[in-house]
């Protein structure tokens, strides 16, 4: 029932196609990335399966219905697109209980959500003397409200120092653990790659990948090692004879490229040349990430 089916999924503005045919599922049980360049379509995809756009053709569903056609939507669905966007005049404790008493949600879950985005103690404050991290948690706890089995979050960690940052982090595993469907959008790749089990990419509205984490990363990924050793001109020869460069590093470590830690190891092993350490190197998330979007980001700085 929570999960999200995005098919064929169009938005134009005049002659601009914000988002082009997409075609994609966010399924309960982890955590999706949602990656793109500025541009890209993420929030319009967003505003789009929440009924805040109108879409031009395709759908945008949740369990098989359009957000509009749910029974109790803001039970079901809980959003942070915006943390702007509380009137800054009320209380913290009054903007969420106007948010209850609209959503059919019991008043008690008020209280409750305070203390789960870390912000009871500054419930009795007015908006507008917010922090944008406060305002970001304050946004996380109208998501949790209805205590939803999708939330949809846009650059949820805007504004959070690093404590808020590693809160939210196991905020969203957790909810995913509980078997909810959670879809985060995000620049921040480290914390993408800390936080996220899927991915979701776009590029210019066209979808560029839809795969696990460690699938994105691997298929990046040109074969590369790192190591010690303490015959650094045995192994250096044996390589050169398969055509391959041993490369110093720092800290008196050595790299290889195109090739992978167990076949070294074997043949370090054949020639009878010690090693010290032996890891395969992978690319990050950030290299896979710019790796495949570079031809699709709007504004490159150029080298």
């Amino acid at each position: 029932m929570n999960s999200i089916e995005i098919r064929e999924l169009t938005k134009e503005f005049g002659r601009t196609r914000a988002v082009d045919r997409l075609t994609f599922d966010v399924v309960p049980g982890r955590v999706t990335g949602f990656l793109g360049p500025n541009g890209a379509g993420k929030s319009t995809t967003m505003r789009l399966l929440l009924g805040l756009d109108r879409i031009t053709s395709g759908t945008a569903t949740i369990g098989g219905r359009r957000f509009t056609e749910l029974p109790d939507p803001l039970q079901q669905v809980g959003a942070l697109l915006d943390a702007q966007s509380a009137h800054g005049g009320r209380t913290a404790r009054d903007h969420l209980r106007l948010l209850a008493a609209a959503a059919r949600v019991p008043v008690r879950r008020v209280e409750d959500v305070l203390e789960q985005a870390g912000i009871a103690a500054a419930a009795g404050r007015r908006i507008k003397t917010f922090s944008l991290g406060m305002r970001q948690r304050l946004g996380i706890a109208a998501a949790l409200l209805g205590d939803p089995g999708v939330l949809l979050l846009d650059e949820p960690t805007n504004g959070l120092d690093p404590e808020g940052i590693v809160w939210i982090r196991e905020l969203m595993r957790s909810l995913a653990a509980e078997g909810r469907t959670v879809l985060v959008s995000s620049h921040l790749m480290t914390e993408t790659a800390a936080l996220a089990d899927h991915l979701v990419v776009l590029g210019q509205g066209r979808l560029l990948a839809d795969t696990s984490m460690e699938e994105f990363i691997e298929a990046r990924s040109a074969p590369r090692v790192r190591l010690r050793t303490t015959d650094p001109i045995r192994l250096r020869s044996a390589l050169a004879r398969r055509g391959l460069e041993l490369v110093s590093a720092e800290g008196g470590r050595w790299t290889v490229a195109d090739i992978r830690a167990e076949e070294l190891g074997a043949m370090a092993a054949r020639e009878g040349i010690p090693l010290l350490k032996l890891v395969d190197e992978r690319a990050s998330l950030e290299e896979a990430y710019l790796d495949l979007t570079a031809e699709h980001a709007p504004f490159a700085a150029t080298h």
